[in-house]
Parts: structure tokens; C-alpha cells; sequence
């Protein structure tokens, strides 16, 4: 009994773990660790991520299993297609923030009656933008994360586990280990933004540009893939 009840918990959370690993996941998750400047606050936004993926499955979990209420099929597209749409936002804002991140100024100098300019490059951003709302953004891209993957989840959980307790904890579990793992990404992900943000500012500028255009360009691609190639579109105009 107990095993019967340990395996699918321990697959749950092995799951969990792979499920941070999806390329959406790490695509909108880099656009927000990219503006952190130490390894712990890019490790947070992880944890954030996957404590908002955690309380949108189960949310859904509690509607589906304890209400038996259900998703229907249609509903996937569109949720998946919201996760195309918010990593174009995401990027679109990086990359916004990129083109605004740094000002020239001239000063004029005089020395011996001489005057001559000097052009300086001043960061825009604040040390207010790096400590406001650490959490709030991360939890809410996870929650559509979790949305999104939330009916095939169900499915599993409602097939395999038949006691709604258990399918419950199942959740639970698969959250756990999704936060891990985001933690974990999320951390390695950081290392070359926090690296290069203490050395090389130029460097720093351009990789968050580069992780901003990816958001956009791969936000793009879902878009296409959902809405004209899954049939999204044509479906709505029927």
C-alpha cells in the first residue's frame, strides 16, 4: 500500500523536475532573471515562478478533483496561445528597457583656456528597479504557466490517482519539484547576466537584448504554431 502510494508521489515529483526544463518555461523565466545583478535574487525569481505554477495547478486541482468539475478541450489552445502572447510581451518590454538603458551626456570642460567634451554613458536604470516586486512578476508568469499546462496534468492525476487526496498531494509534489527545478535553472540561468553585469556593462547590455529578442521570437513562433498551424484561428472563424 504504501508503495503503491510512495511511486506515483516519487514519479510526481520527478515530473516536476523535468517540467521546469520546457523551453517556454526557461525562455520567459531568463527574460526576468536577466535583470538581476546576484545569484540569490535570480534563484528567487525561480522559486516565485514555481510557487505560482504550484497555486494555479492547484487551484485548478481542487476545481477538477474535489468539485469534479472539468476543462474542456478546447480551452488548451487558447491557454497555451496566452503563454505565446505573454513571452512577446515579456521580451518586447526587455528589450524596450535595453534601448533605454543607457544615456549620453556631453560635459564641457575648460582647462588652460582650452575647453574640450567629454561624453559619458549613464545607466537609466535605478537600484529601486532591481529590489521592487521581486516576487510578483515571476508568481504571475508561473500561474499562466500553470494554467496552461494545468489539463493534460488533470487528466494524468484523474486517471492514475483515484483517490482525490492523493491526487491532491500529487500536485502538491509536482509543484515542489517544479520550484526545485526553476531554482535550480533559474540560478544557472543568472550566472552569465551577474557575471557580465560586474564586468562588462557592453557584454551585459547585449545578452539581455539577445535573451529579449529570443522571448519574442519564440513567443512568435508558438503564436503561428497554435493559432494557423494547431488550427486556433480557423477554428474561432467557423
Amino acid at each position: 500500500m504504501i508503495s503503491s502510494t510512495l511511486i506515483p508521489l516519487g514519479l510526481g515529483f520527478v515530473l516536476g523536475l523535468q517540467h521546469a526544463l520546457d523551453p517556454d518555461h526557461l525562455v520567459a523565466v531568463s527574460t526576468i532573471v536577466s535583470e538581476h545583478k546576484s545569484l540569490a535574487r535570480s534563484s528567487a525569481v525561480g522559486a516565485f515562478w514555481g510557487l505560482g505554477h504550484t497555486a494555479s495547478l492547484l487551484i485548478c486541482g481542487v476545481l477538477v478533483i474535489g468539485f469534479r468539475m472539468s476543462i474542456p478541450d478546447q480551452a488548451a489552445p487558447f491557454m497555451e496561445f496566452g503563454v505565446a502572447v505573454m513571452l512577446v510581451i515579456l521580451g518586447s518590454n526587455l528589450v524596450r528597457k535595453q534601448f533605454g538603458a543607457h544615456r549620453i551626456h556631453s560635459h564641457e570642460h575648460r582647462h588652460d583656456g582650452h575647453s574640450h567634451t567629454h561624453f559619458h554613458v549613464h545607466s537609466s536604470e535605478t537600484h529601486q528597479l532591481h529590489h521592487a516586486g521581486l516576487g510578483v512578476r515571476p508568481f504571475i508568469v508561473g500561474m499562466v504557466h500553470g494554467l496552461a499546462g494545468s489539463a493534460a496534468l488533470m487528466l494524468l492525476v484523474l486517471t492514475q490517482i483515484p483517490s482525490p487526496y492523493l491526487g491532491l498531494l500529487y500536485i502538491a509534489v509536482f509543484g515542489i519539484g517544479s520550484i526545485g527545478g526553476m531554482l535550480m535553472m533559474s540560478a544557472m540561468i543568472g550566472v552569465p547576466f551577474v557575471w557580465s553585469s560586474r564586468r562588462f556593462t557592453t557584454m551585459n547590455h547585449r545578452i539581455r537584448m539577445a535573451a529579449g529578442l529570443l522571448s519574442i521570437a519564440f513567443g512568435g513562433f508558438l503564436m503561428w504554431k497554435i493559432g494557423f498551424a494547431g488550427g486556433l484561428f480557423r477554428s474561432l472563424s467557423l
